[in-house]
């Protein structure tokens, strides 16, 4: 038998053999996923989820194999598209959040190396879960008028996303769809205040407004912007007075993140490009130099680091010093 048949033949017998052994490895990994994960799927949902899950862990592992410096994981999200993860999680009412001149005055001593809110005591809640609404921009919000509340009385007091879902569409929000935190805090402004969690409850999706002033647990003297693309106001604004809400263009490779300082050539850095909300309670450094964010964000512990991320400083990345605020209590 000639050597070109023998190797023609040998190739087709490994890949008849092999291909149903990558299917049921597969398979294994995106069963042992769905039971770590809580999902039950019918036959053809499952084989559908099972394709998207298998490009999404070709993705990442392809990723982790390169030099970066931030890697990738498996996380509730990882049976899903893009397309689909940004119609359930990121803004999809299109916002231009910049500020051209901001009112935030930064200060003329040296600031710190680093800063982490979280350690300067009980200023930060813990994080929360926006589930599949996106209403992050009202995440952002309330985590940075908790923080601001409880740096300026002492009590750190979980507030109502779902108010302003509900609540704040006369100033361009819109429920699930988007929203601004700069646009939040003037509403909580003119609305006279804004109520805790526990008395208004979080559901995740829109119902009609039930603002009751009896009961408002925070409010807004006035709201900072800080001047577009001043980065190192932000920072200023971070390291003397409270963590600061900022929203960015997310892309496909950051729905996976899971630690390390991440960073984009794909996202775009306009202020009309901006998908979604997060607050920003502190920064720092790698040892071989890399300026980081240290991010709260809104999809739950699981995802990323214990809920947060870090994101690089200095670099305007993905567009989050566009339109950063925070409010005055």
């Amino acid at each position: 038998m000639a050597l070109g048949v023998v190797w023609f033949i040998s190739t087709v017998f490994t890949f008849v053999h092999l291909t149903p052994f990558i299917l049921l490895e597969e398979e294994h990994h995106f069963s042992q996923w769905m039971l770590q994960h809580n999902k039950v799927y019918e036959k053809e949902e499952f084989y559908h989820r099972l394709q998207i899950f298998t490009e999404n862990k070709k993705f990442i592992d392809h990723h982790n194999a390169g030099n970066h410096s931030f890697t990738m994981g498996l996380n509730q999200f990882s049976d899903m598209s893009f397309e689909e993860f940004r119609k359930w999680y990121l803004l999809t009412q299109p916002q231009n959040c910049s500020a051209t001149k901001g009112q935030h005055v930064s200060r003329t001593r040296l600031n710190p190396s680093s800063k982490d809110w979280r350690k300067r005591g009980n200023v930060v809640t813990p994080v929360k879960n926006q589930g599949h609404c996106g209403s992050c921009w009202t995440f952002s919000t309330t985590g940075c008028l908790e923080s601001v509340n409880a740096i300026a009385t002492g009590k750190l007091i979980p507030l109502s996303e779902q108010q302003l879902i509900d609540c704040a569409h006369a100033f361009k929000n819109y429920g699930c769809l988007g929203g601004l935190p700069s646009q939040a805090f003037e509403y909580i402004k003119y609305n006279k205040g804004l109520m805790a969690e526990e008395d208004y409850p979080y559901k995740g999706h829109e119902e009609t407004c039930d603002f009751k002033p009896a009961h408002a647990a925070a409010f807004v003297r006035d709201v900072v912007n800080i001047t577009t693309h001043d980065e190192k106001a932000m920072v200023d604004a971070v390291a003397w007075l409270n963590p600061v809400s900022f929203a960015f263009d997310v892309t496909a490779d950051f729905m996976h993140y899971k630690e390390g300082v991440y960073s984009s050539l794909q996202c775009e850095k306009t202020a009309d490009k901006v998908n979604h909300a997060v607050l920003a309670v502190g920064y720092g450094a790698e040892k071989d130099g890399m300026l980081y964010w240290i991010v709260k964000n809104s999809w739950g512990t699981a995802w990323g680091m214990d809920g947060y991320f870090l994101i690089k400083r200095g670099e305007n990345m993905c567009g989050l010093a566009t339109c950063a605020s925070y409010p005055l209590v």
